[in-house]
């Protein structure tokens, strides 16, 4: 994240496809239902000014259901964290939630000892939790025992079932950088305006050094090795990450991981079965279009142009696209950012949280970000821009993204310090919802109240040989007439934060599937034929 220069933003009108069920008539909205939710919660900054880097970079949130009654409960991350029961009506309340002390900021879902309850790993700057679920009535902090040490300045995290098969979910966290006063880290930098001024405003990530990702290995019965220099994680990521999401991006069976890294080259780790090897340089992912090292902060995986292969997004700083890499049959990416209508309205902002959705379950992958600035006093330096800016929302058009979010109803107008976004459908009616973090005030919880919906599918996924939430399977849906939609089951991505892990599937005008078939991670390879739509479908792996 780097201070944006002021400059010219050519505005171009990259006209979409058209089909059938485009937008028109009445608006799509998201509403803000926060105050009635009972989501009662504030993240509160520090008052003084300028802030600096660690104060700035946010917090984090998630979806998941922590009891298994089929309702999505919300964490919100911060000091301290506060977890609300969800009732699957819309109303949260608060629940008891383990104190910690330290600067916590993001949140990964995963039940890694395979009882059949998320648990939870909290990052920290110098810290981290990883929490056990007590069989949905609590959580308690196995920290100390687990073998998961903590970390200099852990970002985001996801579980990831590394050993086909295993059923064990393996850890990794990405570290930001070093930022340690007592070594001579400066808290504040000597920044010029556009008059030649000096203002002493956030330092950049470049005036600290990388820190690596670290890998910890699941050995069962709770507890884990840290395995990051063994498998070359420590080696092979270049450091500043603060993204962090994994997928099948090729066929091969394996998990491969993305990391987006602020002024570092991103990354991606695939398995050597021993170890990990970074292919993000040769794979077309470590750099923008133009081959410019950018500021990258989140990211998520999903097939945005129904070609059955897994795309990445990953969000930028102000004057830089937020990049769309498009996969090419899974051997290489392309950042076709401007090519697909993401590249000119997304200039302008800081982005942080991303997320691939389809909120009008047409059979398209939407995107939502939210969006802020670095420096609270970024308007002395740039008057063209500001610290707390508005959320954004695009709609899908046959591969084609339109801006929507003057549309999308008043949250997406608003401007706020956007960090963390998770998706999910806490009210169960096939729609999906938003959790949005405004890390200077309070949450925002919109609830997707589109008038023009398709037919749709979820699937609640129980791996048996696999991980229990089945992360990292990967779902094709046949329609009638053959056309085929392929979506994979995964909580992580986005910025410090988790969302719903049921795969969701906007099905369009189509009131039937032919068939559904479930790739696991296990390799196992199940067929459900012609499931009934408009609902959630439980399907566990054969055994």
């Amino acid at each position: 994240m780097k201070p944006g220069l002021p400059r010219i933003l050519l505005l171009a009108l990259l006209a979409g496809c058209t089909r059938s069920n485009t937008l028109s008539g009445p608006p799509l909205y998201f509403r803000d239902v926060t105050a009635l939710s009972g989501l009662d919660y504030r993240w509160t900054p520090p008052q003084k000014s300028p802030l600096n880097l660690r104060e700035t970079l946010g917090n984090g949130a998630a979806f998941f259901d922590m009891d298994r009654d089929g309702n999505l409960d919300i964490l919100l991350v911060g000091n301290p964290c506060k977890l609300f029961r969800g009732d699957g009506k819309g109303k949260f309340t608060p629940a008891d939630f383990p104190t910690h002390t330290g600067e916590l900021s993001g949140a990964a879902v995963g039940d890694y000892d395979h009882d059949g309850y998320p648990d939870l790993y909290l990052t920290a700057f110098a810290g981290g939790a990883l929490l056990h679920n007590e069989n949905g009535t609590g959580f308690t902090n196995v920290s100390a025992r687990s073998g998961v040490t903590p970390q200099p300045w852990g970002t985001a995290a996801t579980w990831v079932e590394t050993a086909p098969g295993s059923g064990r979910l393996d850890l990794f966290v990405a570290n930001y950088v070093d930022f340690s006063p007592e070594r001579g880290a400066r808290l504040l930098c000597d920044t010029r305006d556009g008059q030649g001024k000096i203002v002493l405003a956030a330092c950049g990530p470049r005036e600290y050094p990388p820190l690596p990702a670290a890998f910890f290995q699941n050995q069962g019965r709770g507890r884990f090795t840290d395995s990051s220099v063994s498998h070359q994680v420590k080696s092979q990521t270049r450091g500043r990450g603060l993204g962090v999401a994994a997928a099948d991006f090729s066929g091969s069976g394996k998990q491969a991981i993305a990391f987006a890294n602020d002024e570092s080259p991103g990354d991606l780790l695939v398995s050597t079965g021993s170890s990990f090897v970074n292919q993000a340089d040769a794979l077309g992912l470590a750099y923008d279009s133009n081959a410019r090292l950018h500021a990258g902060m989140g990211l998520d995986w999903g097939d945005y142009n129904n070609d059955g292969w897994l795309d990445l997004v990953v969000t930028t700083f102000r004057n830089e696209p937020n990049s769309l890499y498009q996969s090419e049959q899974g051997k290489f990416f392309k950042d076709l950012s401007y090519i697909a209508g993401l590249g000119a309205s997304t200039e302008p902002y800081v982005a942080f949280g991303c997320r691939f959705f389809d909120f009008d379950n047409d059979g398209w992958l939407d995107l939502a970000f939210t969006n802020g600035h670095i420096q609270d006093n970024v308007q002395k330096l740039d008057a063209n821009t500001t610290y707390q800016q508005p959320s954004q929302l695009f709609h899908n058009q046959s591969g084609r993204f339109s801006e929507i979010s003057q549309r999308a109803g008043p949250a997406f107008t608003k401007p706020i310090l956007g960090r963390g976004l998770a998706t999910g459908d806490y009210d169960n009616d096939g729609a999906i919802d938003l959790l949005l973090v405004d890390s200077q005030a309070t949450p925002l919880l919109l609830h997707n109240e589109a008038p023009k919906r398709g037919h749709w599918l979820g699937l609640a996924l129980e791996g048996t040989k696999s991980n229990t939430a089945g992360y990292g399977a990967v779902v094709t849906v046949t329609l009638p007439g053959g056309k085929t939609i392929v979506r994979h089951c995964h909580a992580d991505g986005s910025y410090l934060s988790s969302s719903d892990p049921r795969v969701h599937f906007g099905l369009g005008s189509a009131s039937a599937v032919e068939k559904l078939v479930i790739r696991w991670p296990s390799g196992t390879v199940q067929t459900v034929a012609r499931p009934l739509v408009d609902r959630y479908l439980p399907v566990r792996e054969p055994s």
